[in-house]
């Protein structure tokens, strides 16, 4: 294929960059964000799935098996990878565009406005989704995200642009493709796309997700997912060539994450691992040891925090970012103290309010349904798809093992047993052999709340203070 040629003659001078070169101030960092795309990749066992440019920078640098989104959400997970602050602290508790409208709470600061102010050019290529305009204040915006950019050349040739002009100046580049995210036909793959070679997929030769039936049209939409996943893979391909071709490749660091789980019932919008368990590569060009498989437990909590450190720019004054950086932790394969991740969600649109929070550890998830009289609702894009409208047709398909009843009403606390039980289908919460691990998981979750200032405690008033 023509994208997976260019992105191996990128890998290999990429590869000779970094065995030779000293990296130096500045440091830049290209942040690249695919939309609804689950851990699907080859790098993460994928047999069918062909996607040889994420493979090759998860060679290259590290890729995360434990990482974690704070919510299922478009808007409320980005504001936390900008802001270094769960989407229940920093406000945008669901959508931003349209009568959703939600936005950072006034005095929340983001990447761009940190690394701005510290001398950074900053541009977003794609997908924003962030309100207010002025919290995310980049000096470019390109190939605006609406109706949704799946032109990946275009956006890749609007990077190198951005990064020519700023030679001798560090940037924060952040790529949001508008892959995979369903389009009104097809996952975007309704025409060819210059500078990228189509790739199509046999339904009958899809691996089944666990959360959806086996059914001949949920293997055609997954089909179709799969197509978009290779469309993105081929745009990032281009993108690091047009890195390459700028003369930053070695001093700019590289984070490759998806905003939310695949755009299919029980993954989007849940707290289940197929909503919130995603794929993390990581490439530095100080790496010494690469192609590492990290086992961290880490999330979207942790990147603010990542890219300040690589950047030597502090935090704000004002309070706390809630993360942690990943740097110190990218050539090892097991650290310590990395043992489990929380995830926060409020709402996707407007009226699917559905709050939630969720304590996952290596052996145990815990979820509490903060509304559970009320039924789960499904995301609108979701509701439209031909998956969904198979189920609805025919109830008895369920959501792969869990029924659809179950799926839809929920109890107040759920609690899964991931070593017996890794497709979480068992809810163990009433069961008398887990009783001590319910009072724990609930005590931590209730601190959890508490220090994260949750404003669906009651009395919670701002979490840091007025500013």
């Amino acid at each position: 294929m023509l994208a997976a040629m260019s992105s191996y003659r990128w890998t290999f001078v990429l590869l000779a960059l970094l065995a030779t070169a000293t990296v130096a101030a500045p440091r830049s960092v290209l942040l690249i964000i695919s939309d609804d795309q689950g851990r699907d990749l080859g790098a993460y066992g994928n047999p069918v799935l062909q996607t040889p440019v994420l493979d090759g920078l998860a060679a290259r640098g590290t890729l995360f098996t434990n990482a974690f989104a704070t919510v299922s959400s478009c808007s409320p997970s980005r504001s936390v990878i900008y802001s270094g602050l769960y989407s229940h602290s920093n406000g945008m508790y669901g959508l931003a565009h349209d009568v959703h409208n939600q936005h950072y709470l006034p005095w929340v600061r983001t990447l761009p406005q940190i690394l701005k102010a510290a001398g950074y050019a900053t541009a977003l290529v794609g997908k924003k989704h962030i309100l207010p305009e002025s919290a995310l204040p980049f000096d470019a915006e390109l190939a605006p995200e609406k109706p949704g950019v799946r032109d990946v050349a275009f956006m890749a040739e609007e990077a190198r642009k951005f990064m020519a002009a700023t030679a001798g100046k560090p940037f924060l580049m952040i790529v949001g493709f508008s892959d995979p995210h369903r389009a009104a036909e097809n996952f975007g793959n309704t025409q060819a796309w210059p500078s990228v070679e189509r790739v199509t997929y046999d339904p009958k030769k899809i691996p089944m997700p666990a959360h959806l039936p086996d059914a001949p049209e949920v293997r055609k939409d997954l089909a179709d997912y799969y197509e978009s996943i290779s469309r993105l893979d081929s745009g990032i391909g281009l993108l690091l060539d047009s890195l390459q071709k700028s003369g930053r490749a070695a001093d700019t660091l590289v984070i490759f994450l998806s905003d939310n789980g695949r755009p299919f019932p029980g993954a989007k919008t849940t707290l289940y691992d197929e909503g919130i368990h995603l794929p993390l590569i990581i490439a530095a060009p100080t790496q010494s040891k690469r192609g590492v498989k990290n086992e961290a437990m880490v999330s979207w909590i942790d990147i603010a925090p990542t890219i300040l450190e690589w950047a030597g720019v502090p935090g704000p004054k004002e309070y706390k970012l809630q993360g942690r950086s990943l740097l110190p932790i990218l050539e090892q394969s097991r650290p310590q103290s990395w043992e489990r991740v929380y995830a926060s969600h409020g709402f996707h649109e407007i009226q699917q309010y559905y709050p939630m929070r969720a304590l996952r550890t290596r052996q145990y998830k815990y979820i509490a349904n903060l509304a559970a009289p009320l039924p789960f609702p499904i995301a609108g894009d979701i509701a439209s798809s031909a998956t969904w409208r198979a189920i609805e047709a025919k109830p008895s398909l369920g959501l792969g093992a869990r029924s659809l009843d179950a799926f839809l009403h929920r109890p107040g606390e759920e609690l899964y047993d991931l070593s017996k039980d890794p497709h979480e289908l068992r809810n163990v919460a009433n069961d008398p052999a887990y009783r001590q691990v319910v009072q724990s998981m609930r005590a931590d979750m209730n601190k959890f709340r508490v220090e994260t200032h949750d404003p669906w405690l009651p009395g919670t008033s701002s979490p840091f203070g007025e500013h």
